[in-house]
């Protein structure tokens, strides 16, 4: 490599470094700070998308980073521009998402300035200390590379997270000469493999096991590892229990997929001796791999964990092989391990069987429901998600719908993602952006939300008209905060009827989209669900479906509930257990 030097903007340098991580997408609005950087971003081929709030825009980033595991790079204009990225990075740090933030910031002689009342100033990194895994600020122009340096290095190394780069002023039109750009692999660690008696003594435990299981995270998907996961699993031959927050299968071996919490995973962690756990955080929501479900039966199995960041071993819960390191590398590992032991079935009588069963039983529960009027919200999600095109990307958003998706999802294999660690609603809608932005023409991708969830992005109906993505939104309508009445009502009964908030069935969601120029339709029968959906995804158009749903139904027979408030330890919402 030439050592040759090379005078640069430093918008184009930083564009360089991003491009040398693979990175093609930028996110944010542009004003003369940034102006040069998107202009160059354009003509270099990348995809500049300007969202209506910040936020979004860095929500959008999420959805990309899910489906293409490379970090998403979100701008923020100096002061409010800055300050509306806030709750996207506390998002972002509780979902562990490698988002890079850039932050611009007037010049640097503000920072000592004793002067009050500037406009648009503010010392912002302190607001994001908290939620960052690192803050850096380019006060020099020669600092740029390895400020970036640094963020890459903290942001992909253990557990992802996001990182905080501020960009003053003073860089916009600055030079410097700047030596060759540097491959990743030249300044952080790339590949992260565990210790080779690690993995055979990981692959004695699960040849020996009489009952092996793989839990499976949503981590494997962000990771975009399912290539090697698959073959892993089939490999070892054993049934896969997925995470609420994995919530996706792997096609070829779907038939072996079974969500937590449901009858036939609760039975089969019972039977269980030793758990494979990959792309999980084990944490509350599958009770810390401890109580409820896992008190049951054999509660001395043992637990092979894969973990980027060894500060996690053994806190969630006790670990018997921690196996430390990237899962994409070290998944190869163990398969390779197996191999060499022979390949032996590790799948229970009937359990394919029985999850068949179990699918079954769901349609039949749907489809025993009375149809009525408003539509019953069981009967929304079946009739919907059975109409959305196999293979698709499905995004999840809001609080009631969530859990009516989850127990009515008739695509259990698409891959489905959601905030599911953070529980944060309103990025449905951005996360689909960012989605398709991953997709292109090769996958469709439809977002089944509240409607309470999707007001809070509305304007980015936009975005996607002006983007050319052809999402397709089914709205669930129950016009209140549905999961919230169920709380309300369940713990305080009739006391609770001013705090429902039913904020208004004047509202016509494909009106709006109309009005952004997608296509809408609105829907008050369950027969005609299905004919809407098909005829939104071909429309090649953003598309809205809203459909008004039972609202006493929507919030009081919420399904999973009780799992829900299981996740709060031992009183969730003033509940007791």
């Amino acid at each position: 490599m030439s050592d040759k030097k090379v005078t640069q903007l430093v918008p184009e340098r930083m564009l360089d470094l991003l491009e040398a991580e693979g990175i093609r997408h930028l996110f944010g609005i542009p004003d003369p700070c940034f102006v040069s950087m998107f202009l160059a971003a354009e003509r270099r081929g990348w995809q500049v998308i300007a969202p209506h709030h910040e936020s979004a825009g860095a929500f959008m980033a999420d959805g990309l980073w899910r489906l293409t595991g490379k970090p998403g790079v979100i701008i923020g204009n100096e002061g409010p521009g800055v300050a509306n990225l806030v709750p996207a990075a506390i998002c972002a740090a509780k979902e562990n998402i490698p988002t890079i933030f850039i932050a611009g910031q007037r010049e640097r002689s503000f920072d000592q300035q004793v002067r009050r009342g500037h406009f648009q100033y503010t010392a912002q990194p302190r607001f994001f200390e908290e939620a960052m895994k690192y803050v850096g600020i380019i006060e020099f122009a020669h600092q740029v590379d390895e400020i970036f340096h640094e963020a890459f290095r903290q942001a992909l190394s253990g557990t992802p997270g996001p990182v905080f780069i501020e960009y003053p002023e003073d860089h916009a039109f600055a030079e410097h000469a700047f030596g060759p750009i540097l491959p990743p692999q030249r300044y952080r660690l790339t590949q992260q493999k565990a210790a080779d008696a690690d993995i055979n003594a990981a692959a004695d435990l699960l040849h020996q096991a009489e009952q092996p299981v793989i839990f499976l995270g949503a981590g494997v998907f962000s990771a975009r590892a399912m290539e090697v996961v698959e073959t892993l699993i089939k490999t070892v031959d054993c049934p896969v229990i997925q995470t609420p927050s994995s919530n996706g299968a792997i096609k070829s071996v779907a038939g072996q997929f079974i969500p937590y919490a449901t009858p036939v995973a609760n039975e089969l962690i019972a039977q269980t001796d030793v758990v494979l756990a990959i792309g999980t955080e084990i944490g509350e929501p599958v009770h810390y791999g401890q109580a409820r479900h896992w008190a049951v039966g054999k509660t001395d199995r043992k637990w092979i964990y894969i973990e980027r960041d060894p500060t996690a071993i053994g806190v969630n819960r006790p670990i018997d092989l921690p196996l430390v390191g990237d899962l994409r590398d070290i998944v190869p590992q163990l398969t390779v391990a197996m191999e060499a032991k022979g390949r032996v079935s590790r799948l229970p009588a009937n359990f394919i069987e029985k999850c068949v069963a179990s699918g079954q039983e769901i349609k039949a529960a749907a489809e025993s429901i009375p149809v009525s009027e408003p539509i019953h919200p069981a009967h929304l999600i079946t009739e919907a998600t059975r109409s959305i095109p196999a293979n698709s990307v499905i995004v999840r958003d809001g609080g009631a719908t969530q859990f009516w998706f989850a127990a009515f999802n008739q695509q259990p294999d698409c891959e489905v993602i959601w905030s599911g660690n953070f529980g944060h609603l309103g990025t449905g809608l951005p996360y689909a952006i960012g989605a398709a932005l991953a997709e292109g023409d090769d996958r469709r991708v439809a977002l089944v939300t509240g409607d309470s969830s999707l007001l809070f992005h509305i304007s980015e109906l936009e975005t996607a008209v002006r983007k050319n993505l052809p999402i397709v939104i089914i709205v669930q309508c129950d016009y209140s905060w549905g999961l919230e009445v169920k709380v309300y009502k369940t713990v305080y009964g009739d006391e609770s009827a001013e705090t429902e908030s039913h904020w208004g069935d004047q509202i016509r969601f494909d009106k709006i989209a109309e009005g952004f120029g997608a296509h809408g339709e609105y829907v008050g029968r369950t027969e005609d669900i299905a004919p809407a959906v098909e005829r939104a995804f071909a429309s090649g158009k953003p598309a809205v479906i809203q459909v008004p749903v039972d609202a006493t139904i929507s919030a009081v027979d919420v399904p999973g509930f009780e799992e829900l408030i299981s996740w709060y330890g031992e009183k969730g919402y003033g509940l007791s257990q």
